[in-house]
């Protein structure tokens, strides 16, 4: 699937949810697909969470 096809299925999605349960529904379904991509970007592998992880609490080193 293309990057251009994805975006505009995940446009109706967030649309539908919009109009379907307003506001809160909507900030709910990006959270959830939000959460969704970093689950499954994990278990493919594309996202290592130890390295994430050091890049957050500071101890990667710059060289």
């Amino acid at each position: 699937m293309s990057a251009t096809m994805t975006g505009a299925l995940l446009g109706a999605v967030l649309a539908f949810a919009g109009l379907a349960f307003g506001f809160w529904g909507f900030l709910l379904v990006l959270v959830l697909m939000a959460a969704g991509a970093i689950v499954a970007r994990i278990a493919s592998g594309e996202l290592d969470v130890r390295e994430l992880l050091r890049v957050f609490t500071g101890r990667r080193s710059s060289s």
